[in-house]
């Protein structure tokens, strides 16, 4: 748990069920930490190396879902992350604000089994802040461009059950998204403000 002072370096992420706004968020999040003089490096996951390139391709199947490509996808976002770790590393080293769609916690939420998930990614670096973007699935669908599996209502109700569960066993911020762009950035922008000593 971080403590309230002004910090030269963070890696905060973003996380929620599909449709929730993150890649939003994040963009303006970054936008916003720049305006206020910090460096900052946005990343995203999948990335875009030929191991992200392979999750989009198995994420557009039409087979899925099914628990051997589930197991298969764990797999992949885990070796994806790793070639995240020197990036991130290295850029907390610099002193920049690493802001992230996505992380670790969302393989969790939406791989099973957990402890197995949690164990793949036992070398992936944890963030030090994360927001979950709460939003009801039937408005997640109505953002969703439904080109992947996930759209399925039942299915991103389960995630975002396992998303509140996760928040809450970890002391993670959570953000009715829900409304309009501009409040949601607002609360999160509340909620990073006071670790980097922005006023507001």
């Amino acid at each position: 748990m971080l403590y309230l002072y002004k910090l030269d370096s963070m890696y905060i992420c973003i996380e929620g069920i599909d449709g929730a706004g993150k890649t939003t968020q994040c963009k303006l999040l970054k936008d916003w930490l720049e305006e206020n003089g910090c460096r900052t490096e946005l990343i995203g996951e999948p990335t875009q190396s030929p191991i992200g390139r392979l999750i989009r391709r198995i994420l557009n199947e039409p087979s899925l879902p099914d628990d051997d490509q589930q197991k298969i996808l764990g797999l992949l976002f885990a070796a994806d992350r790793l070639l995240l770790k020197d990036k991130i590393e290295k850029a907390k080293d610099e002193g920049t604000i690493i802001v992230s769609d996505r992380c670790f916690y969302s393989s969790m939420a939406y791989q099973e089994p957990e402890d197995w998930i949690i164990e793949i990614n036992k070398f992936a670096i944890k963030p030090d802040i994360v927001i979950v973007l709460d939003i009801n699935p039937e408005n997640a669908q109505r953002r969703f461009e439904g080109l992947e599996r996930f759209e399925d209502r039942s299915f991103l109700e389960r995630v975002r059950k396992k998303y509140l569960r996760i928040a809450e066993e970890n002391g993670f911020f959570i953000v009715d998204a829900n409304r309009g762009v501009n409040i949601i950035q607002d609360d999160i922008r509340r909620i990073i403000a006071p670790y980097l000593g922005i006023c507001r």
